[in-house]
Protein backbone atom coordinates (compact mmCIF):
# COMPACT_ATOMS: atom_id res chain seq x y z
CA UNK A 1 0.00 0.00 0.00
CA UNK A 2 2.76 2.45 0.96
CA UNK A 3 4.59 1.70 -2.28
CA UNK A 4 1.52 2.52 -4.36
CA UNK A 5 0.62 5.72 -2.50
CA UNK A 6 4.10 7.19 -1.91
CA UNK A 7 6.14 5.61 -4.76
CA UNK A 8 8.95 4.55 -2.45
CA UNK A 9 10.98 2.67 -5.08
CA UNK A 10 10.90 5.61 -7.49
CA UNK A 11 12.33 7.79 -4.71
CA UNK A 12 15.02 5.26 -3.69
CA UNK A 13 13.71 4.78 -0.15
CA UNK A 14 12.06 2.16 2.06
CA UNK A 15 9.30 2.04 4.67
CA UNK A 16 11.85 1.66 7.48
CA UNK A 17 13.84 4.69 6.29
CA UNK A 18 10.71 6.81 5.96
CA UNK A 19 9.44 5.84 9.42
CA UNK A 20 12.78 6.68 11.03
CA UNK A 21 12.87 9.97 9.14
CA UNK A 22 9.35 10.81 10.34
CA UNK A 23 10.29 10.11 13.96
CA UNK A 24 13.43 12.21 13.59
CA UNK A 25 11.45 15.14 12.17
CA UNK A 26 8.96 14.97 15.03
CA UNK A 27 11.70 14.88 17.65
CA UNK A 28 13.36 17.96 16.20
CA UNK A 29 10.17 20.04 15.97
CA UNK A 30 8.14 18.77 18.96
CA UNK A 31 9.36 21.79 20.88
CA UNK A 32 6.63 23.82 19.13
CA UNK A 33 4.12 22.06 21.38
CA UNK A 34 5.77 23.81 24.31
CA UNK A 35 6.72 27.07 22.59
CA UNK A 36 3.49 27.93 20.77
CA UNK A 37 1.25 27.87 23.88
CA UNK A 38 3.84 30.04 25.61
CA UNK A 39 3.78 32.66 22.84
CA UNK A 40 0.04 32.70 22.15
CA UNK A 41 -0.82 32.80 25.85
CA UNK A 42 0.65 36.32 25.73
CA UNK A 43 -2.35 37.16 23.55
CA UNK A 44 -4.73 35.83 26.21
CA UNK A 45 -5.31 32.34 24.78
CA UNK A 46 -5.54 29.23 26.96
CA UNK A 47 -2.24 27.26 26.75
CA UNK A 48 -3.85 23.80 26.78
CA UNK A 49 -6.32 24.78 24.08
CA UNK A 50 -3.49 26.19 21.97
CA UNK A 51 -1.45 23.00 22.38
CA UNK A 52 -4.35 20.78 21.31
CA UNK A 53 -5.12 23.07 18.37
CA UNK A 54 -1.44 23.09 17.37
CA UNK A 55 -1.14 19.30 17.48
CA UNK A 56 -4.36 18.76 15.50
CA UNK A 57 -3.52 21.42 12.91
CA UNK A 58 -0.06 19.89 12.57
CA UNK A 59 -1.62 16.49 11.88
CA UNK A 60 -4.05 17.89 9.30
CA UNK A 61 -1.44 19.96 7.48
CA UNK A 62 1.20 17.24 7.51
CA UNK A 63 -1.28 14.63 6.27
CA UNK A 64 -2.20 16.96 3.40
CA UNK A 65 1.48 17.39 2.56
CA UNK A 66 1.87 13.62 2.58
CA UNK A 67 -1.04 12.74 0.31
CA UNK A 68 -1.30 15.83 -1.93
CA UNK A 69 2.38 16.66 -2.51
CA UNK A 70 4.14 13.42 -1.48
CA UNK A 71 6.91 15.50 0.10
CA UNK A 72 8.70 14.74 3.40
CA UNK A 73 7.84 18.15 4.90
CA UNK A 74 6.00 18.54 8.20
CA UNK A 75 3.83 21.48 9.21
CA UNK A 76 3.02 23.16 12.50
CA UNK A 77 2.36 26.62 13.91
CA UNK A 78 5.01 28.76 12.27
CA UNK A 79 7.66 30.47 14.34
CA UNK A 80 7.58 34.18 13.56
CA UNK A 81 3.97 33.97 12.44
CA UNK A 82 2.82 33.12 15.96
CA UNK A 83 4.89 35.99 17.30
CA UNK A 84 3.35 38.31 14.70
CA UNK A 85 -0.16 37.34 15.81
CA UNK A 86 0.53 37.69 19.53
CA UNK A 87 2.87 40.67 19.72
CA UNK A 88 2.03 42.72 16.62
CA UNK A 89 -1.65 42.12 15.87
CA UNK A 90 -3.10 41.48 19.34
CA UNK A 91 -0.78 43.43 21.64
CA UNK A 92 0.32 45.98 19.04
CA UNK A 93 -2.93 46.68 17.17
CA UNK A 94 -5.04 46.13 20.29
CA UNK A 95 -7.55 43.69 18.76
CA UNK A 96 -8.76 40.42 20.30
CA UNK A 97 -7.17 37.08 19.50
CA UNK A 98 -10.53 35.96 18.08
CA UNK A 99 -10.30 38.69 15.44
CA UNK A 100 -6.71 37.72 14.73
CA UNK A 101 -7.72 34.08 14.20
CA UNK A 102 -10.56 35.12 11.88
CA UNK A 103 -8.03 37.11 9.84
CA UNK A 104 -5.82 33.99 9.69
CA UNK A 105 -8.82 31.92 8.51
CA UNK A 106 -9.73 34.43 5.79
CA UNK A 107 -6.21 34.75 4.46
CA UNK A 108 -5.88 30.96 4.54
CA UNK A 109 -9.04 30.68 2.43
CA UNK A 110 -7.64 33.24 -0.02
CA UNK A 111 -4.43 31.25 -0.25
CA UNK A 112 -6.36 28.06 -0.96
CA UNK A 113 -7.76 29.78 -4.05
CA UNK A 114 -4.36 31.23 -5.01
CA UNK A 115 -2.68 27.85 -4.51
CA UNK A 116 -5.04 26.29 -7.05
CA UNK A 117 -3.63 28.77 -9.55
CA UNK A 118 0.03 29.51 -10.21
CA UNK A 119 0.12 32.86 -8.35
CA UNK A 120 2.02 31.76 -5.23
CA UNK A 121 4.20 29.43 -7.29
CA UNK A 122 5.06 32.31 -9.62
CA UNK A 123 5.98 34.51 -6.64
CA UNK A 124 8.20 31.76 -5.24
CA UNK A 125 9.99 31.34 -8.55
CA UNK A 126 10.33 35.10 -9.19
CA UNK A 127 12.31 35.78 -6.01
CA UNK A 128 16.04 35.44 -6.81
CA UNK A 129 17.86 32.57 -5.13
CA UNK A 130 20.26 34.86 -3.24
CA UNK A 131 17.36 36.81 -1.74
CA UNK A 132 15.68 33.51 -0.80
CA UNK A 133 18.79 32.57 1.13
CA UNK A 134 18.81 35.96 2.83
CA UNK A 135 15.20 35.45 3.88
CA UNK A 136 16.10 32.11 5.44
CA UNK A 137 18.95 33.73 7.41
CA UNK A 138 16.77 36.66 8.52
CA UNK A 139 14.06 34.35 9.83
CA UNK A 140 16.72 32.53 11.81
CA UNK A 141 17.90 35.75 13.46
CA UNK A 142 14.32 36.80 14.20
CA UNK A 143 13.53 33.48 15.88
CA UNK A 144 16.78 33.66 17.88
CA UNK A 145 15.88 37.18 19.03
CA UNK A 146 12.51 35.93 20.31
CA UNK A 147 14.35 33.15 22.13
CA UNK A 148 16.70 35.62 23.83
CA UNK A 149 13.70 37.60 25.04
CA UNK A 150 11.77 34.54 26.23
CA UNK A 151 14.86 33.45 28.16
CA UNK A 152 15.00 36.79 29.93
CA UNK A 153 18.52 37.29 28.59
CA UNK A 154 17.58 40.24 26.38
CA UNK A 155 15.76 43.07 28.18
CA UNK A 156 14.76 46.68 27.59
CA UNK A 157 17.31 49.41 28.26
CA UNK A 158 18.36 52.94 27.30
CA UNK A 159 20.06 51.35 24.28
CA UNK A 160 16.77 49.62 23.34
CA UNK A 161 18.08 46.17 24.34
CA UNK A 162 20.80 44.82 26.61
CA UNK A 163 21.75 41.69 28.53
CA UNK A 164 19.94 41.08 31.80
CA UNK A 165 21.47 41.45 35.25
CA UNK A 166 21.86 37.91 36.58
CA UNK A 167 22.34 39.00 40.18
CA UNK A 168 19.23 41.17 40.33
CA UNK A 169 16.23 39.01 41.30
CA UNK A 170 18.48 35.97 41.05
CA UNK A 171 15.95 33.53 42.52
CA UNK A 172 13.46 34.29 39.75
CA UNK A 173 14.53 36.01 36.51
CA UNK A 174 18.27 35.67 37.17
CA UNK A 175 18.34 31.91 37.63
CA UNK A 176 15.94 31.45 34.70
CA UNK A 177 18.24 33.40 32.39
CA UNK A 178 21.23 31.41 33.63
CA UNK A 179 19.41 28.11 33.09
CA UNK A 180 18.52 29.22 29.57
CA UNK A 181 22.22 29.74 28.81
CA UNK A 182 23.04 26.32 30.24
CA UNK A 183 20.26 24.81 28.14
CA UNK A 184 21.66 26.43 25.01
CA UNK A 185 25.06 24.86 25.62
CA UNK A 186 23.41 21.49 26.32
CA UNK A 187 21.53 21.58 23.02
CA UNK A 188 24.64 22.70 21.14
CA UNK A 189 26.71 19.90 22.68
CA UNK A 190 24.09 17.28 21.83
CA UNK A 191 23.83 18.63 18.29
CA UNK A 192 27.61 18.53 17.86
CA UNK A 193 27.50 14.85 18.84
CA UNK A 194 24.69 14.33 16.28
CA UNK A 195 22.13 13.21 18.86
CA UNK A 196 18.75 12.83 17.16
CA UNK A 197 16.19 15.03 18.87
CA UNK A 198 18.91 17.21 20.41
CA UNK A 199 16.57 20.20 20.68
CA UNK A 200 13.81 18.24 22.42
CA UNK A 201 16.27 16.58 24.79
CA UNK A 202 17.80 19.97 25.56
CA UNK A 203 14.40 21.37 26.52
CA UNK A 204 13.74 18.45 28.86
CA UNK A 205 17.21 18.65 30.47
CA UNK A 206 16.91 22.41 31.02
CA UNK A 207 13.47 21.95 32.55
CA UNK A 208 14.79 19.19 34.83
CA UNK A 209 17.61 21.47 36.00
CA UNK A 210 15.00 24.11 36.79
CA UNK A 211 12.99 21.66 38.89
CA UNK A 212 16.18 20.68 40.72
CA UNK A 213 16.84 24.37 41.45
CA UNK A 214 13.32 24.77 42.79
CA UNK A 215 13.71 21.70 45.01
CA UNK A 216 17.00 23.11 46.34
CA UNK A 217 15.46 26.52 47.00
CA UNK A 218 17.57 28.30 44.37
CA UNK A 219 14.49 29.09 42.28
CA UNK A 220 11.56 30.57 44.16
CA UNK A 221 8.12 30.67 42.47
CA UNK A 222 6.53 34.12 42.44
CA UNK A 223 3.15 33.90 40.64
CA UNK A 224 2.52 37.63 40.95
CA UNK A 225 5.71 38.32 39.00
CA UNK A 226 4.97 35.55 36.47
CA UNK A 227 7.26 32.85 37.89
CA UNK A 228 5.33 29.66 38.62
CA UNK A 229 6.20 26.25 39.99
CA UNK A 230 8.24 24.20 37.53
CA UNK A 231 6.73 20.85 38.52
CA UNK A 232 4.00 19.60 36.15
CA UNK A 233 0.67 18.27 37.32
CA UNK A 234 0.16 14.55 36.74
CA UNK A 235 -3.32 14.99 35.29
CA UNK A 236 -4.71 13.68 32.03
CA UNK A 237 -5.35 15.97 29.08
CA UNK A 238 -8.51 18.02 29.43
CA UNK A 239 -9.76 17.83 25.86
CA UNK A 240 -12.71 20.07 26.71
CA UNK A 241 -10.21 22.96 26.81
CA UNK A 242 -10.20 22.89 23.01
CA UNK A 243 -13.66 24.43 23.19
CA UNK A 244 -12.06 27.64 24.46
CA UNK A 245 -10.55 28.27 21.03
CA UNK A 246 -12.39 25.96 18.59
CA UNK A 247 -14.60 28.01 16.28
CA UNK A 248 -13.98 31.18 18.26
CA UNK A 249 -12.76 32.91 15.12
CA UNK A 250 -16.39 32.95 13.92
CA UNK A 251 -17.71 34.51 17.14
CA UNK A 252 -16.49 38.02 16.46
CA UNK A 253 -18.47 41.22 16.80
CA UNK A 254 -17.53 42.87 13.53
CA UNK A 255 -19.30 46.04 14.61
CA UNK A 256 -16.84 46.46 17.44
CA UNK A 257 -13.87 45.80 15.16
CA UNK A 258 -14.97 47.76 12.15
CA UNK A 259 -14.95 46.32 8.64
CA UNK A 260 -12.21 48.64 7.42
CA UNK A 261 -9.97 47.82 10.37
CA UNK A 262 -10.56 44.11 9.81
CA UNK A 263 -9.67 44.39 6.12
CA UNK A 264 -6.43 46.12 7.12
CA UNK A 265 -5.65 43.26 9.54
CA UNK A 266 -6.43 40.64 6.89
CA UNK A 267 -4.18 42.39 4.38
CA UNK A 268 -1.46 42.58 7.03
CA UNK A 269 -1.69 38.82 7.47
CA UNK A 270 -1.79 38.33 3.71
CA UNK A 271 1.46 40.21 3.26
CA UNK A 272 3.12 38.54 6.22
CA UNK A 273 1.88 35.02 5.53
CA UNK A 274 2.46 34.85 1.80
CA UNK A 275 6.10 35.84 2.19
CA UNK A 276 6.67 34.27 5.58
CA UNK A 277 5.34 30.94 4.32
CA UNK A 278 7.34 31.20 1.12
CA UNK A 279 10.35 32.21 3.19
CA UNK A 280 9.99 29.20 5.47
CA UNK A 281 9.43 26.90 2.50
CA UNK A 282 12.54 28.39 0.92
CA UNK A 283 14.43 27.73 4.15
CA UNK A 284 13.24 24.11 4.29
CA UNK A 285 13.95 23.37 0.64
CA UNK A 286 17.34 25.10 0.79
CA UNK A 287 18.34 23.34 3.99
CA UNK A 288 17.22 20.00 2.53
CA UNK A 289 18.95 20.73 -0.81
CA UNK A 290 15.72 20.11 -2.72
CA UNK A 291 15.75 23.19 -4.98
CA UNK A 292 16.73 22.66 -8.59
CA UNK A 293 19.42 24.61 -10.41
CA UNK A 294 17.07 27.55 -10.96
CA UNK A 295 16.01 27.70 -7.32
CA UNK A 296 12.63 26.06 -7.92
CA UNK A 297 10.94 23.39 -5.82
CA UNK A 298 9.29 20.45 -7.62
CA UNK A 299 5.63 19.88 -6.67
CA UNK A 300 5.46 23.28 -5.01
CA UNK A 301 1.78 23.85 -5.95
CA UNK A 302 0.32 20.97 -3.89
CA UNK A 303 2.78 21.86 -1.12
CA UNK A 304 1.42 25.42 -1.02
CA UNK A 305 -2.15 24.07 -1.13
CA UNK A 306 -1.42 21.85 1.87
CA UNK A 307 0.01 24.85 3.67
CA UNK A 308 -3.09 26.93 2.92
CA UNK A 309 -5.52 24.22 4.04
CA UNK A 310 -3.59 23.80 7.29
CA UNK A 311 -3.70 27.57 7.91
CA UNK A 312 -7.50 27.78 7.72
CA UNK A 313 -7.98 24.55 9.66
CA UNK A 314 -5.60 25.75 12.37
CA UNK A 315 -7.44 29.05 12.71
CA UNK A 316 -10.72 27.20 13.27
CA UNK A 317 -9.07 24.94 15.86
CA UNK A 318 -7.41 27.88 17.60
CA UNK A 319 -3.80 28.40 16.57
CA UNK A 320 -1.77 30.80 14.46
CA UNK A 321 -0.73 30.20 10.87
CA UNK A 322 0.31 26.61 10.25
CA UNK A 323 3.25 26.32 7.89
CA UNK A 324 6.12 24.12 6.75
CA UNK A 325 8.90 23.72 9.32
CA UNK A 326 12.58 24.08 8.52
CA UNK A 327 13.24 21.17 10.90
CA UNK A 328 11.76 18.94 8.22
CA UNK A 329 15.26 18.97 6.79
CA UNK A 330 16.34 16.74 9.69
CA UNK A 331 14.13 13.95 8.39
CA UNK A 332 15.41 14.46 4.86
CA UNK A 333 18.96 14.26 6.20
CA UNK A 334 18.37 10.71 7.45
CA UNK A 335 16.81 9.56 4.18
CA UNK A 336 13.21 10.78 4.14
CA UNK A 337 12.13 11.40 0.57
CA UNK A 338 8.34 10.93 0.37
CA UNK A 339 5.08 11.82 2.05
CA UNK A 340 5.34 8.75 4.27
CA UNK A 341 7.90 10.64 6.33
CA UNK A 342 5.40 13.48 6.76
CA UNK A 343 2.57 11.07 7.61
CA UNK A 344 4.57 9.47 10.42
CA UNK A 345 5.38 12.90 11.85
CA UNK A 346 1.71 13.90 11.68
CA UNK A 347 0.63 10.74 13.48
CA UNK A 348 3.07 11.49 16.30
CA UNK A 349 1.64 15.00 16.63
CA UNK A 350 -1.80 13.47 16.96
CA UNK A 351 -0.58 11.10 19.68
CA UNK A 352 1.06 13.98 21.55
CA UNK A 353 -2.34 15.40 22.49
CA UNK A 354 -2.46 12.78 25.26
CA UNK A 355 0.44 14.53 27.03
CA UNK A 356 -0.79 18.12 26.92
CA UNK A 357 -0.33 18.79 30.70
CA UNK A 358 3.37 17.98 30.41
CA UNK A 359 4.03 20.20 27.40
CA UNK A 360 2.10 23.19 28.79
CA UNK A 361 4.06 23.03 32.05
CA UNK A 362 7.43 23.54 30.33
CA UNK A 363 8.70 27.04 31.26
CA UNK A 364 9.76 29.58 28.65
CA UNK A 365 13.39 29.57 29.80
CA UNK A 366 13.53 25.87 28.82
CA UNK A 367 12.07 26.42 25.34
CA UNK A 368 14.04 29.60 24.63
CA UNK A 369 17.34 27.74 23.93
CA UNK A 370 15.47 25.75 21.27
CA UNK A 371 14.55 28.96 19.46
CA UNK A 372 18.11 30.24 19.62
CA UNK A 373 19.43 26.94 18.25
CA UNK A 374 16.87 26.86 15.43
CA UNK A 375 18.07 30.34 14.56
CA UNK A 376 21.62 29.00 14.29
CA UNK A 377 20.52 26.21 11.96
CA UNK A 378 18.92 28.74 9.61
CA UNK A 379 21.67 31.37 9.78
CA UNK A 380 24.18 28.91 8.32
CA UNK A 381 22.76 29.59 4.86
CA UNK A 382 24.53 32.98 4.89
CA UNK A 383 27.73 31.24 3.77
CA UNK A 384 26.03 30.52 0.44
CA UNK A 385 25.52 34.23 -0.30
CA UNK A 386 28.22 35.78 -2.49
CA UNK A 387 29.30 39.23 -1.29
CA UNK A 388 31.86 40.01 -4.00
CA UNK A 389 31.52 43.10 -6.20
CA UNK A 390 30.02 41.15 -9.09
CA UNK A 391 27.00 40.15 -7.00
CA UNK A 392 26.36 43.31 -4.96
CA UNK A 393 22.93 43.94 -6.51
CA UNK A 394 21.81 40.62 -5.01
CA UNK A 395 23.92 40.55 -1.85
CA UNK A 396 22.90 43.99 -0.54
CA UNK A 397 19.12 43.27 -0.73
CA UNK A 398 19.75 39.93 0.99
CA UNK A 399 21.69 41.76 3.71
CA UNK A 400 18.90 44.30 4.20
CA UNK A 401 16.35 41.49 4.51
CA UNK A 402 18.54 39.76 7.08
CA UNK A 403 19.03 42.73 9.40
CA UNK A 404 15.49 44.10 9.02
CA UNK A 405 13.69 41.01 10.32
CA UNK A 406 15.07 40.98 13.88
CA UNK A 407 15.59 44.76 14.19
CA UNK A 408 12.11 45.66 12.92
CA UNK A 409 10.62 42.59 14.62
CA UNK A 410 8.89 41.54 11.41
CA UNK A 411 9.59 38.91 8.76
CA UNK A 412 7.42 40.66 6.19
CA UNK A 413 9.31 43.95 6.62
CA UNK A 414 12.56 42.17 5.87
CA UNK A 415 11.14 40.59 2.74
CA UNK A 416 9.58 43.84 1.55
CA UNK A 417 12.81 45.80 2.00
CA UNK A 418 14.73 43.02 0.28
CA UNK A 419 12.42 43.03 -2.75
CA UNK A 420 12.21 46.83 -3.04
CA UNK A 421 15.98 47.27 -2.74
CA UNK A 422 16.62 44.44 -5.22
CA UNK A 423 14.52 46.15 -7.89
CA UNK A 424 15.94 49.65 -7.23
CA UNK A 425 19.59 48.56 -7.09
CA UNK A 426 19.35 46.55 -10.28
CA UNK A 427 17.74 49.53 -12.02
CA UNK A 428 20.48 51.82 -10.69
CA UNK A 429 23.14 49.39 -11.93
CA UNK A 430 21.59 49.19 -15.40
CA UNK A 431 20.52 45.58 -14.85
CA UNK A 432 16.77 46.15 -14.92
CA UNK A 433 16.24 43.56 -17.66
CA UNK A 434 17.44 40.76 -15.43
CA UNK A 435 14.68 41.47 -12.89
CA UNK A 436 11.60 39.28 -13.29
CA UNK A 437 8.48 41.33 -14.20
CA UNK A 438 6.66 40.00 -11.14
CA UNK A 439 9.38 41.47 -8.90
CA UNK A 440 8.44 44.96 -10.16
CA UNK A 441 4.82 44.25 -9.26
CA UNK A 442 5.77 43.01 -5.80
CA UNK A 443 8.00 46.02 -5.17
CA UNK A 444 5.18 48.38 -6.16
CA UNK A 445 2.73 46.55 -3.88
CA UNK A 446 5.11 46.81 -0.94
CA UNK A 447 5.57 50.54 -1.54
CA UNK A 448 1.77 50.94 -1.60
CA UNK A 449 1.59 48.98 1.64
CA UNK A 450 3.83 51.51 3.35
CA UNK A 451 1.74 54.36 1.94
CA UNK A 452 -1.74 53.05 2.77
CA UNK A 453 -1.24 50.47 5.56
Amino acid sequence: MFEKVFRLTDNNTTVRTEVMAGITTFMTMAYILAVNPSILSAAGMDPTAVLLATALASFIGTACMAFLANLPFALSAGMGLNAYLAYTVVLGYGVSWQVALLAVFVEGAVFIVLSLTNVREAIFNAIPLTLKKGVSVGIGLFIAFIGLQNAGLCVDSATLVTITSFTENFRTSGICALLALIGLFVIAALYIHKVKGAILFGIVITWALGMACQAAGIYTPDPEAGFYTLFPSLSITDFTKLGLTFGQCFKVDMGAVGLLNFIVIVFSFLFVDIFDTLGTLIGVATKADMLDGEGRLPRIRPALLSDAIATSAGAVLGTSTTTTFVESASGVAVGGRTGLTALVTGALFLASTLFAPVFTAIPSFATAPALIMVGFLMVGTVTEIRFDEEHLTEAIPAYLAIIAMPLFYSISEGISLGIISYVLLNLAAGKGRRVAPLMYVLAALFVLKYVFL
